[in-house]
């Protein structure tokens, strides 16, 4: 019983086999998914696809992209959607200084307003953060502490990971975990504390060994589950176990 914490199956890219791709997902043990916005209209399309797809639960919110684009109207619209039944977080959030499409201050602006969206409504938060992990850091610490929350595809160092456990969030591992080179990352998986890791494909991107190259899916995240039991020494079953302990632990609303 493996649970995907972060996908984007509505994507175009899946529009030729979406079908089949559930299918090999179910075949693969991953008993559920969820499918994660970063914009109004992937919002919705992920609202949508949870109420047609009973392994499907949704996450909606409005990544640092976009940060431009919204404003109050956009954000009562996320708050409309977080009232929908098989919405389990807000999300993805957050700064990514990578891309840089918008400026920081804008960018902080609206992760602010989304992290006090979710504590007033009581949802956890899923984070994206690309190349901002000071002001990320300094943001979470001063207003996300005792709030819900995984900091998404983690790829930091020890001290990132430490930081993020001491706010009270989750790390989730995605594809780079299956990779021979990424030794930092796996030096995290064999420190963190077991009941505060998850596990993900952010499909169709980050695709795991040995399909790296390729388009990802759910059905690989029995590749990270599988990584995470080698670094640990534990059984693929005992990492199921864990990690869907946590995600149900964390996403409340998946057992609801």
């Amino acid at each position: 019983m493996l649970i995907d914490t972060h996908t984007h199956v509505h994507s175009d890219q899946f529009n030729d086999d979406r079908a089949a791709v559930f299918e090999r997902a179910q075949a693969a043990g991953v008993t559920r998914m969820i499918n994660i916005g970063y914009d109004l209209a992937s919002s919705r399309a992920s609202v949508a696809l949870a109420q047609s797809q009973p392994m499907v639960w949704a996450s909606v919110g409005i990544q640092p992209h976009y940060a431009l684009n919204t404003g109050d109207a956009e954000l009562a619209q996320i708050r409309q959607l977080l009232a929908e039944p098989r919405v389990v977080a807000l999300g993805e959030i957050g700064l990514d200084y990578y891309h840089d499409r918008a400026p920081h201050d804008i960018q902080e602006q609206l992760f602010r307003q989304q992290l006090a969206m979710a504590r007033e409504l009581d949802f956890p938060v899923v984070i994206h953060s690309r190349d901002a992990v000071a002001d990320t850091l300094r943001i979470l610490d001063a207003s996300a502490r005792g709030q819900a929350g995984v900091m998404h595809s983690f790829s930091g160092d020890w001290a990132y990971a430490e930081a993020c456990l001491d706010v009270g969030f989750y790390l989730s591992f995605s594809g780079p975990v299956t990779f021979k080179k990424a030794v930092e990352l796996h030096d995290v998986v064999q420190r963190a504390p077991l009941d505060r890791i998850l596990i993900e494909t952010d499909a169709p991107y980050l695709t795991p060994h040995p399909y790296r190259g390729k388009r990802n899916e759910p059905s690989y995240v029995a590749y990270v589950a599988e990584a995470i039991a080698r670094l640990r020494d534990l059984s693929l079953n005992e990492v199921a176990t864990i990690t869907t302990t946590n995600a149900e632990r964390l996403f409340k609303r998946l057992i609801a």
